[in-house]
Parts: structure tokens; sequence; C-alpha cells
């Protein structure tokens, strides 16, 4: 197997500035996410992409957009951001006044995601992306946790197995292949300067 996946997380927020957990919240970019998605362009106009799919959420499409892959973004829900349920828009810090030792990966969110439900969603759009016919590889345009989700679950570790991973806004991060075992090939690659 040759083919990679893009992980390419979506351009600065409001909320993501701010560390407020943004999962359903359908938040556009601020102008600095904008002008870091245009940046991803000359990058991602170098390679020649199978299938480019986006989260649901319009910081994500945008994002795609601006990077220059609009025309060829497919729609997947499988790489919307966790549902953070009662802890939407709240951030960590806050959570920890009333659970000390909270982290998304250990304990989840009230009436929402858990990470094996979210490795589910994980090992999915994986399939997906690897079963894309013809060559080339695929872009996947999506949100801070749940790229760390995949990448963990790509690897063997897991949806938790992402917590090991950090990842900045519109960053560019590649899974691929040692021979015949999974594989970081970049990881967390600002989408300034050289990738």
């Amino acid at each position: 197997m040759s083919r990679q996946l893009w992980l390419l997380r979506h351009g600065a927020t409001e909320w993501a500035l701010k560390g407020r957990h943004t999962g359903s919240t359908d938040l556009p970019l601020l102008p600095e996410g904008e002008a870091e998605a245009h940046a991803l362009g000359p990058v991602l106009s170098q390679q020649a992409f199978a299938a480019v799919f986006s989260s649901p959420l319009q910081r994500a499409q945008r994002t795609c957009e601006l990077a220059g892959l609009g025309d060829q973004m497919q729609i997947c829900d499988d790489i919307i951001e966790w549902n953070y349920g009662d802890y939407e828009g709240i951030t960590t810090a806050t959570i920890r006044e009333t659970v000390p030792d909270w982290t998304a990966w250990s304990h989840g969110w009230p009436n929402g995601e858990d990470a094996p439900q979210v490795e589910a969603r994980c090992t999915t759009a994986i399939s997906r992306a690897l079963a894309v016919p013809g060559d080339g590889d695929v872009a996947l345009f999506a949100h801070g946790h749940i790229l760390r989700a995949l990448a963990g679950t790509w690897l063997g570790l897991g949806a938790a197995g992402g917590q090991l991973l950090l990842l900045g806004t519109a960053s560019v991060s590649i899974l691929g292949w040692e021979r015949d075992t999974r594989a970081i090939q970049r990881w967390n690659a600002p989408s300034t300067g050289n990738c």
C-alpha cells in the first residue's frame, strides 16, 4: 500500500484561539485562519489527490476551498469533530475545576462522545479513504481532536492514542507506511514555510 492520508486541520477560529472546545458549533474562520488556509495552497497544489474529504462544518470546508481543493471536496460525516456534549464551548481549565483529572481521551464528554465511539468513526473514515479508486493520496480537512484520534487509530493505538500528538491550526500531517506498517510520514507541519 502506498496511499497516504493527508490530514489538514482547519484555520484559526475565535474559540480555537481561546482554547474553547468547538465541536458542532459552526464557527467561521477568523481572518488569520483564512490566511493560514490560503498558505496551504502552494503545498497542496504540488500534490495530486484521488479524493478530498471535508468535515461538514464550515471551518473545515472553507479551509479546503481557500487551500485550492474546493472543486474536489466531498463531505464526510465521519470526520466531523467530536461531540463535546455538555462541554461544548468550555475550556479544559474550567472543566477541571469540577473534574480535576479530566481529559477528552480518558473521560469523554457528558452527553457527547467518548474515545471508543470516535475510534469507530475513524476506522470507517480510514477504510473509506483507502478504498477510493485510482491512484493518489487522500486529503482530509477536519478538526484537531478528530484528526489526532484518526492518527492514533491509524497507528493501532486507538483514538486515545491521539493524546500524544499535538496539532496546530492549518497544519499538514501525513499518515503513510514504513514498508507494510502504518506510520506517520510528517506531523503538524505549519501551513507557512516548507512542509
